[in-house]
């Protein structure tokens, strides 16, 4: 099966909020993804709604449920109470739990699953009841006793955090370091029956590698390399140019 890709919209809706106008259109640059094969949406909800507005996410789910059956919504963040009733009443096909301080600049590690098992239970279990896929975000090196106890939880999927290896496009050795890492701990936890997703940082360049260490990936988030790319080449192309690496 090919990669599927999710479109993260949160840089287009944080280049939005630099003025009160309602331009770039997060549902129009949204549809230009579908349009051109994206699988489906990601967003990121912060508290302080400095990119994603929670007046976004009922947008973007009638978007997908009016015009294109079949694509996936994501809402990725950390689980308080406000987001998970803002997921609960958007219905998404899948949440990304994410442990996010709200200060932080963007997502840099994944949980400590043995110290949040109970928490992440209970959190896993409300999601999970109400039909919704639940992937859990995880640092690139997780040891099998930590991928344990996220299958414990009771999760469908981990999302590898992907920005060690991104972060290395200068340098080949430790790129191909990093790679290794998120190779073993993918095959620990399919090992386990968890599905694999990744995002940060990934780009055309370092995606061939990643796709080709871990032929069971099953989603990849991007958003800041896909946003960029599409200053040179517009949204519709660059969605292009990512699904033909992820499908080969």
């Amino acid at each position: 099966m090919p990669v599927r890709l999710s479109v993260n919209l949160n840089a287009i809706a944080f280049l939005r909020n630099r003025r009160d106008l309602p331009w770039p259109s997060v549902t129009g640059i949204g549809a230009l993804a579908l349009e051109a094969g994206a699988s489906g949406l990601t967003v990121h909800p912060r508290p302080d709604q400095r990119h994603i507005r929670f007046s976004d996410v009922p947008a973007i789910r009638a978007l997908i449920d009016d015009r294109f059956a079949g694509c996936e919504f994501n809402i990725e963040g950390y689980p308080t109470e406000e987001f998970l009733a803002l997921c609960i009443a958007n219905e998404p096909e899948q949440v990304t739990l994410v442990p996010d301080d709200p200060a932080q600049p963007t997502s840099d590690h994944g949980w400590d699953f043995v110290a949040v098992q109970p928490f992440l239970t209970k959190v896993t279990s409300r999601l999970r009841d109400k039909g919704i896929r639940v992937s859990l975000f995880c640092d690139p090196d997780a040891s099998e006793a930590q991928l344990a106890a996220a299958k414990a939880t009771g999760a469908n999927r981990v999302e590898l955090y992907t920005g060690p290896y991104g972060g290395a496009y200068d340098d080949d050795r430790r790129a191909q370091a990093e790679l290794e890492k998120l190779k073993n701990t993918a095959e620990t936890a399919h090992a386990l029956g968890l599905g694999v997703n990744a995002g940060h940082d990934l780009t055309v360049g370092n995606l061939p590698a990643l796709v080709a260490a871990i032929p069971f990936l099953a989603e990849t988030s991007i958003g800041h390399a896909l946003s960029a790319d599409a200053f040179v080449h517009g949204m519709a192309e660059t969605v292009k140019r990512f699904r033909a690496v992820l499908e080969g």
